[in-house]
């Protein structure tokens, strides 16, 4: 990390997990301003492309609002196959991603967007493989009775009781849990004066 201040660095999430991996390493946000877009896959996109557009368009919403600040915004999507699995926002949804991530590999592309005072907008896309055990009708139902996986992408959050579904994992382990730390601070650092 560089030993110069940063400028003010506005979060453009309400991911308390982004936060908490910041922190971590030592970065705390003078602002958090999440952006409210919608997510909602277009027609034929690939899940690459997708990633990278939402972390670019929140990305967009909010520097509009912070001239002068360095914006991060990112974004974690789940895929299996070449099929973007949901945030899940029901019991349902979240049982059928798990089903579909058993005994499979899957991947968690990270889309991170950074724009710094100048306006010059740096982005990198980071892939981690994981794949999970082959799960039990019992463990899905405890894991959804834990109510962890409401609101993640593909339905679970590797930091919690899913790291027990984990037989392998290749990549970026930060990128699973919300921001892929290296390639995030080293955006941040190329973009600050």
């Amino acid at each position: 990390m560089r030993a110069s201040p940063i400028p003010p660095l506005v979060l453009a999430s309400a991911s308390p997990r982004r936060l908490d991996l910041l922190r971590q390493v030592g970065l705390e946000p003078a602002a958090i301003d999440p952006a409210d877009i919608d997510e909602t896959p277009l027609t034929g996109e690939l899940p690459r492309a997708y990633a990278l557009r939402m972390a670019r368009a929140k990305l967009a919403v909010v520097k509009a609002r912070h001239a002068g600040a360095l914006v991060l915004a990112a974004d974690s999507v789940v895929v299996c196959g070449r099929r973007i699995l949901p945030k899940a926002e029901s019991e349902a949804e979240a049982r059928l991603c798990l089903s579909k991530m058993s005994g499979r590999r899957h991947r968690v592309l990270g889309g991170v967007a950074v724009a710094g005072a100048d306006g010059k907008v740096r982005t990198r896309l980071v892939e981690t493989i994981v794949r999970f055990k082959r799960l039990e009708p019992g463990e899905i139902a405890d894991y959804l009775a834990s109510g962890e996986w409401q609101g993640k992408a593909g339905g679970y959050a590797i930091q919690g009781r899913a790291a027990a579904f984990v037989a392998f994992l290749s990549g970026s382990y930060s990128n699973v849990v919300g921001l892929p730390l290296f390639e995030t601070v080293s955006l941040l650092n190329a973009s600050a004066p």
